[in-house]
Parts: structure tokens; sequence; C-alpha cells
């Protein structure tokens, strides 16, 4: 849990650069950068992570089933980024903030039903992704710590096309993180897997060996 910390805590220096100049929002860090959708920060690029993080969570658990501690883990893994992406939905709904995109001004909440910058989904969706894994095989692996720049980039890239504001990433990556330690401890079996029939715990690999 130390060195789960301590990759929150590099996602936070990696955003330390875009809080230089910060002007308002709730920890008063929020202000619209340069925007720059090119190079590693390309769009097209943070949507390539977006659904081959979604493509290899939900194959993962489809091939592996729920016969062993990693197939395990993949499930819960499907039950933190489907209750992380419902979370994160209800609370743009809640929110309705305005994305740097339409305004300079971090300050505009509750302005319209189209206005869905907090928290950022896809920061939660990659966060609530990684996080069982690194729960699950972080101290026996050490490597699987580097999963958490996975979403630290997503943030950085959000913030720099000005598709969020600073504390929209931080928020999606705290939820995420808070749901997938959640999901990864929860003693009973995965919540998506026991609502489908038991074939799926066979998973692919298993069931044609």
């Amino acid at each position: 849990m130390r060195r789960l910390i301590m990759g929150g805590a590099l996602a936070m220096a990696l955003l330390c650069p875009l809080q230089a100049y910060a002007g308002g929002g709730p920890l008063g860090i929020d202000h619209r950068v340069h925007k720059q959708n090119s190079g590693i920060w390309k769009l097209s690029n943070q949507h390539i992570l977006q659904y081959g993080t979604i493509l290899t969570v939900a194959g993962g658990a489809l091939a592996f089933g729920d016969n062993d501690k990693l197939g395990d883990t993949f499930w819960r893994s499907v039950d933190s980024t489907i209750i992380g992406s419902v979370a994160a939905a209800g609370l743009k709904l809640t929110f309705r903030r305005e994305r740097p995109s339409d305004t300079d001004d971090p300050n505009r909440w509750f302005k319209g039903s189209g206005n869905k910058s907090f928290p950022s989904g896809e920061v939660t969706l990659i966060s609530a992704a990684v996080t069982p894994f690194i729960v699950n095989y972080g101290e026996e692996h050490p490597a699987v710590y580097a999963l958490a720049l996975l979403p630290a980039y997503d943030a950085v890239a959000r913030v720099k096309v000005r598709g969020h504001w600073q504390t929209d990433v931080l928020a999606g990556a705290a939820l995420g993180v808070g749901i997938g330690i959640w999901s990864a401890k929860r003693s009973d079996s995965p919540f998506v897997l026991s609502l489908l029939p038991g074939g799926f715990r066979i998973g692919f690999v298993h069931h044609f060996r």
C-alpha cells in the first residue's frame, strides 16, 4: 500500500509543471494550459490507451476465468472499471463542470447537462483497472508498480488537450484507486462474475486445454 501511495505521488509530481500558474478551482490549482494535441499527448493516443485498457481487462478476464489469482485479479479489475465508470458518470451529471476547452474559468460548476468535466472518466477508468493488479502483485513483483504510469500519463494528457482541469484528473485518480483497492480487498467473489453463468469462471485458456 505504501508503494501504491508512492505511485499516486508520482502522478502528482507529473502534474506539478501544470500547476505552476495555479489559479482557481476547489484546490486553487486549476488553470487552462497551452493546448498540445500532438506527439505523445495526441488525443488519439489517449483513446488507444483507454480502449486498450478495456480490451485488455475484459479479454484477460474471459481468457483466465476465476481459477487462479491472475484470473481473479482480472475479474476484480472488471468490477472496479465498471463501478468506477458508473460513479464518474454520476458525478459528472451532478457537478456539470465546464471543460477548459469551453471556458478559461475553472469555477464554472452546475452550468448545464452537457458539461461533464468533473471528474475525469478516463483517468478513473484506467486507475481503477490497474489498481487491483498493483494491490495483488506489487509486493511480490515491484515492477507491477510501473502500471501507475498509465493513469499518470493520461492525467497529464487530458489536461494538455484541455479535456479536463487539474482537479478533474486528480479526483478521477482518487476515485479509481479507491474503488480499485475496495475491489481487490473485498472477500466475496468478483461481483460481475457472480452475475454471469458459471462457465465464465473457467476461462477460455483452461476450457480448451
